[in-house]
This record gives C-alpha cells, structure tokens and sequence, in this order.
C-alpha cells in the first residue's frame, strides 16, 4: 500500500520536493487539554514537533460515535480513499482502541464532524477547528516523508 501512494505521489511531482523516505518510527503525541460538554480540543505532535490542533468528541465512556477513545497507546496506518466510503483523501486509521473500529484521523470542523474520530486544524476555539484540510495535508507529507509505516500514536491529558 505505501509502495503504491508514493508512486502516486512521485507521479504527480510531490515527492520531489521531499526529502528521502527513511523507514524510522513515527511517534504521533496527542495532548488533550480543553474538555467541554461538546468537544475535545487538543494538540498533535509529529516526532516532537507540534503539527496541528484537534478536535474530538466529549469523553461518553468510549461509546461509538459520540465519545473520543480512550487514553492510551495505539497503532496507526495510512488508509487510501479506495478503503472508504465517505474519506476521497488519504487518512489515517486508529487501531486496537478497544470495543471500536474505523477511528480515523481525518479533515472536519466541528463536532458534528467526528463521529468519534479525531479531526486535526491549524488554529481552534471553543468546539472547532480551522484550516482542517491543510493541517491534514501537512500531516499526511511529513508521515510520508518518515516512510508512512511505524506509526504509534499515544494520547494523554493534560
């Protein structure tokens, strides 16, 4: 899969600017630090490197669709458009989160966007993101740029 998005990738021009792939573990941090009866507003961190804002649901005891996932530990991986009905960009899929499946990382504003999943901007206020579709393009090339593989994401609160 990862062979085939930088052939992709290399087709259209965008990994020549890029510098070379290297095969190293991606380490995603999501620190979650404002909680409201909508929302979860946190910060994602890219190997150290703060790269977006988020946004997820209101913790409701990890239930599907309405709640973020718990703290913790988990694998992550790219997923390609042709894997979803609703995503026609690639995005990232949250694996192992106990009792759930199809967690992604993906573009959306508000609350109503995240069906339980989490939603990365560049900039937030009270329950939305902004300049979502950038952060998650900006996301996507680093990911890529490190190889695309390895990805372990951790989150915590603050």
């Amino acid at each position: 899969m990862i062979k085939c998005v930088k052939f992709l990738l290399k087709k259209l021009g965008v990994l020549e600017s890029m510098q070379p792939i290297q095969s190293n573990l991606i380490n995603l941090l999501l620190i979650r630090d404002t909680f409201s009866k909508n929302s979860t507003i946190g910060e994602l961190f890219l190997n150290g490197e703060r790269m977006s804002d988020t946004l997820e649901n209101p913790w409701v005891n990890n239930k599907k669709n309405v709640s973020c996932i718990p703290r913790g530990e988990y694998k992550v991986r790219l997923r390609l458009p042709r894997e979803s009905a609703t995503r026609d960009y690639l995005h990232l899929l949250v694996e192992g989160v106990e009792n759930r499946s199809h967690i992604l990382i993906h573009i959306g504003n508000f609350p109503k966007d995240t069906s339980g999943c989490i939603l990365v901007g560049l900039g937030s206020q009270q329950d939305a993101v902004n300049n979502s579709r950038l952060a998650m393009d900006l996301l996507i090339k680093e990911i890529l740029n490190l190889g695309g593989e390895n990805i372990n994401l951790i989150i915590k609160n603050k």
